[in-house]
């Protein structure tokens, strides 16, 4: 597909995903699980599943035309690697349901713009940085307004916008960054985590490394609408806003908003990360779950040893949710690596939460869908 159309690959895919495997991987794992709940459930269709892709896809303004490119490349695909097992009854299967999943999405994905009142795929947006501030040396905040002067759309706590910069090459690469503010404010801000390549090997952090060293008050981007699924409800029960690293951008759009809201709502906050001198938001995390009567902060670090660190309640080692005994009526929001939302998971199961409640947010590919 990217010899066909190159510009793909330099001006939408994200170019370490590609090197690494991760979003072939993450784009067979979401046919597959469609598949998958097609079969298990056939007067079900999986909604979660979709709507976190339709969010990712209308956060990059995707459009339907799109499609078409990627089924002929992915079904051809298929064919290539199953070779002789891949007779017309099951080609057929296959094209059937990668169109199912492609008619939801774009049905899904036309809804996202008609809310946001613009255009398929019209969701780009000229921003100015009007502030920065280093949170850690390797977290960065940036404040962003509109560049027109008019003021910011509607936002919902847990959504995410799509960050455009020009690389060295030319290249136009894409990130998604949280909202780490609460709606109804004049400014958004995003915090970005600069991402260490492994050795060299791929261009990870290409987009989060340029905007730590280019990204200064004054400065323009190309920013998306928000988007996201992971949306924070409405209702008046306990919630469990489990993070871990760079996730806690998402919760504290959410404590804020609490505890102008809601400030009488049940709320256990977890956060876990290696350290106080890595924690990003370290003492804005505390003041917001201080302004909530009815909240408690629990927060583990693998390494304790720095002099701010009794700032919080610390515990030392990995995250163990079975010393607060959530309530089986908890909601839960959860957003980190992949592996701490999968224990926290699992620990909240075992507590007899349901399923349904439990919210996740990935950052990247999501390989939750293919490694089950």
């Amino acid at each position: 597909m990217f010899e066909e159309r190159p510009e793909l690959l330099r001006d939408l895919f994200n170019r370490a995903n590609q090197a690494n495997g991760a979003q072939r991987e993450a784009l067979a794992g979401a046919v597959a699980a469609f598949a998958t709940a097609l079969v298990d459930h056939p007067d079900e269709r999986p909604d979660a599943v979709l709507g976190r892709i339709a969010n990712k896809h209308a956060s990059l303004g995707i459009t339907s035309n799109q499609y078409t490119l990627v089924a002929r490349h992915l079904l051809g695909a298929v064919a290539q690697v199953l070779g002789d097992a891949v007779t017309p009854e099951v080609a057929a299967a296959w094209d059937e349901v990668y169109w199912l999943m492609a008619n939801a999405l774009i049905a899904m994905e036309a809804r996202l713009y008609a809310q946001a009142q613009v255009k398929d795929g019209a969701v780009w947006q000229t921003m100015e940085v009007s502030d920065r501030h280093e949170e850690t040396p390797d977290a960065v905040s940036l404040v962003l307004r509109r560049a027109d002067g008019a003021p910011t759309g509607p936002v919902v706590p847990g959504q995410y916008v799509s960050v455009r910069v020009e690389l060295p090459d030319g290249a136009h690469q894409i990130r998604q960054y949280s909202l780490s503010s609460a709606p109804g404010l004049k400014t958004w801000r995003i915090t970005v985590k600069r991402e260490h390549s492994p050795g060299g090997s791929v261009p990870e952090g290409e987009v989060s490394s340029w905007l730590h060293a280019h990204a200064r008050p004054g400065d323009t981007l190309q920013v998306s609408l928000p988007f996201g699924d992971l949306l924070l409800d409405q209702g008046d029960g306990p919630l469990l806003l489990a993070s871990a690293g760079i996730g806690i951008t998402p919760m504290l759009a959410m404590l804020e908003h609490l505890a102008t809201v809601s400030p009488d709502r049940p709320v256990t906050v977890v956060h876990a990360d290696r350290s106080p001198a890595d924690h990003a938001h370290r003492l804005e995390l505390v003041e917001l779950t201080e302004r909530l009567p009815h909240a408690s902060l629990h927060v583990w670090y693998e390494d304790i040893d720095h002099p701010d660190a009794v700032a919080v309640h610390v515990n030392e080692g990995l995250t163990d949710i079975a010393r607060l005994s959530p309530a089986p009526d908890t909601t839960a929001f959860l957003c980190g690596p992949l592996a701490f939302m999968k224990a926290v998971r699992t620990d909240l199961l075992d507590h007899g939460l349901s399923p349904r409640s439990i919210h996740y947010e990935v950052f990247g590919p999501d390989l939750w869908l293919s490694k089950p």
